[in-house]
């Protein structure tokens, strides 16, 4: 049949895009950005690579889309810790949050952020270059929440925004990299409840 419509070669019939990206996300974090080959990403997301450079551009390019869809998806924590009312529950929030998104049932453990970098060398430098700005734009904003905090008396005069924001990325850093080492989910929220213990009164 001469009318009948075609998939684009190389893409399979029914090819879905969010969940082809889907399953990237989910080999970079498992196997970070330099560990995970374009055989692993292919496969899993069922898809040849000329059908990953042409819908997802070229491995860099598709680790950066992995990275927004973990952002609003797994990592979805912070945007939502960011709109809490106390300083003290935006800190609550990131660390417990840290502890869940780390440890998901049937996801892998630790923090794509974090996995992705610990063994980007050379080849992956670009991409390491951007997964330092993703967390110290993350960073940023915390200080600036906790600018607010300070000027709004919910915060003493003499606390430090920008080390508090530091002193919070650092922990939950720290539980990305004990989850994906076999920490427990119980274990690792112990862990932010002691972290916590530091917090400035108001």
């Amino acid at each position: 049949m001469e009318n009948e419509q075609r998939a684009p070669i190389g893409r399979p019939r029914g090819f879905d895009a969010e969940e082809a990206l889907e399953q990237a996300m989910r080999v970079f974090w498992e196997q970070g950005y330099e560990g995970a080959s374009l055989t692993e990403l292919t496969s899993a997301m069922g898809i040849t690579r000329t059908s990953m450079y042409a819908a997802f551009g070229n491995k860099e390019d598709l680790f950066r889309k992995a990275l927004e869809r973990y952002a609003e998806g797994p990592a979805s924590y912070v945007a939502r810790a960011l709109r809490e009312p106390t300083a003290r529950q935006v800190a609550t929030a990131i660390l417990c949050g840290s502890v869940r998104a780390t440890t998901l049932p049937d996801c892998p453990t630790g923090c794509l952020g974090v996995q992705a970098a610990l063994a980007a060398g050379s080849p992956g430098r670009t991409t390491r270059d951007a997964l330092i700005a993703w967390r110290n734009d993350g960073a940023t904003q915390l200080g600036d929440r906790f600018r607010r905090a300070v000027d709004e008396g919910d915060l003493p005069p003499d606390a430090d925004p920008a080390a508090l924001a530091r002193y919070l990325m650092a922990v939950s850093n720290g539980i990305a990299v004990q989850a994906a080492g076999g920490a427990t989910r119980e274990g690792l929220q112990r862990v932010a409840d002691m972290a916590l213990l530091n917090w400035p009164p108001a």
